[in-house]
């Protein structure tokens, strides 16, 4: 009867989950709609490309602060609250498309202010799910989370965003608004026990600081921050170009280059079902390695082969291997860190995330642009080989 009890979860963390899994299909809808509405706006690329940079940019400078305050405050009126903001900031760029009188700096303002609260959300999120379920728990929560975000973000609202956007270019922006009015009112409705510690401390420079500190000093989580910062700087280089790559390396089509994305998102589909069965079968240390190899032998059949059908089966293998390695992680870090500093430990290791992926995505088109189309593959193997080898045995700690 116990192992029935724990093998479910309650009604908190199910409202906690189609909160997450309805916003994870608002903010495909934008990403899939906010280029478009900015293409028809300009022609010039740099602004284009802008837009994205715009919401990716608050976790490069107020992620840290975001931290402090998902542990000071009630992190679940933390997330209703920025929610509610998030969908006004929506509406008023919806009413401006409607009426005709939205600009690049309206949305780059707009994109901006996404990306700030889902600094917030993100991190307190991650906070919240330990509360709702028990440590035995968590690795089919995080795998339940991660479907729904691979499957609404990547899989089914991109397409819907652009469908949306052709109907009319406001509709994708309300109804992205609706899915944050939705999620406030899931989140609303879970009955959580306040979370956060009311006040951390010292000052908020003193608050960040002791988030560093604790994460360095944990050398499992430190190796997994570490490690993933590199591969993602590994990766954005490599996949900065993919584009190019995948017209000039393999000869597909702007169609079988969105085909050949899909099979990543497939892949993760698949790694979400399948990480709970494999984690208790082989356990977190074997998974980990074993992901760290996926990286290498990645990189190195993409920088080797010609053929499309090659590129996406691996491709297949590293969507499923990456949604495993961030269930797991996501896990290690649920348990191991304190309530009081789930904050700001999560949005030191999202940083680390983030800025490795800027640096990566910087660097990938300078390689391409003074070597060749598949340099940055080789040097991203080469990297990833490097952390692997550092990384092997800290890893046995998982």
């Amino acid at each position: 009867m116990r192992a029935l009890k724990s093998a479910r979860f309650g009604a908190d963390f199910s409202k906690l989950w189609t909160a997450s899994a309805v916003s994870n299909v608002g903010d495909g809808i934008t990403m899939a709609a906010g280029p478009l509405l900015v293409a028809s706006l300009t022609s010039d690329p740099a602004l284009v490309a802008g837009a994205a940079f715009a919401q990716q940019l608050p976790w490069l400078i107020i992620a840290l602060i975001s931290g402090v305050y998902v542990d000071r405050l009630d992190r679940r009126r933390l997330v209703i609250v920025v929610n509610l903001l998030r969908g006004l900031a929506l509406a008023v760029l919806a009413i401006a498309v409607a009426t005709s009188t939205a600009s690049v700096p309206l949305i780059y303002l707009v994109f901006f202010l996404l990306g700030a609260g889902e600094t917030v959300v993100d991190t307190a999120f991650s906070a919240l799910v330990p509360v709702t379920v028990t440590p035995e728990q968590l690795t089919k929560a995080n795998s339940r989370m991660a479907t729904t975000s691979v499957l609404g973000n990547q899989i089914l609202a991109k397409p819907l965003g652009g469908w949306l956007f052709a109907v009319g270019a406001a509709l994708p922006f309300a109804a992205d608004a609706s899915t944050f009015l939705i999620a406030a009112a899931l989140t609303s409705a879970a009955r959580i026990p306040p979370s956060g510690s009311g006040h951390v401390g010292g000052s908020v420079r003193e608050d960040i600081a002791a988030g560093i500190s604790w994460l360095w000093r944990h050398r499992l989580l430190r190796t997994l921050a570490v490690t993933m910062g590199v591969a993602n700087v590994a990766f954005c280089a490599a996949f900065a170009i993919f584009a190019l790559y995948a017209q000039q390396r393999l000869g597909l089509s702007e169609v079988g280059y969105g085909l050949l994305l899909t099979t990543f998102g497939l892949g993760g589909l698949a790694g979400s079902f399948l990480a709970p069965r494999l984690r208790q079968r082989f356990g977190a240390r074997t998974l980990l390695r074993g992901g760290l190899i996926v990286e290498i032998c990645t990189h190195t059949i993409l920088a080797a082969t010609t053929q499309p059908l090659v590129a996406a089966g691996i491709l297949l293998v590293f969507g499923v291997h990456s949604v495993i390695w961030g269930i797991i992680v996501s896990t290690q870090v649920q348990r191991a860190v304190p309530d009081e500093l789930r904050g700001r430990v999560g949005s030191v290791y999202a940083l680390t995330q983030v800025s490795g992926a800027a640096a990566g995505s910087l660097l990938g088109g300078l390689i391409a642009q003074a070597v060749t189309i598949t340099t940055p593959f080789w040097v991203a193997a080469a990297a990833m080989t490097a952390i692997t080898v550092v990384a092997w045995r800290p890893l046995r700690a998982a």
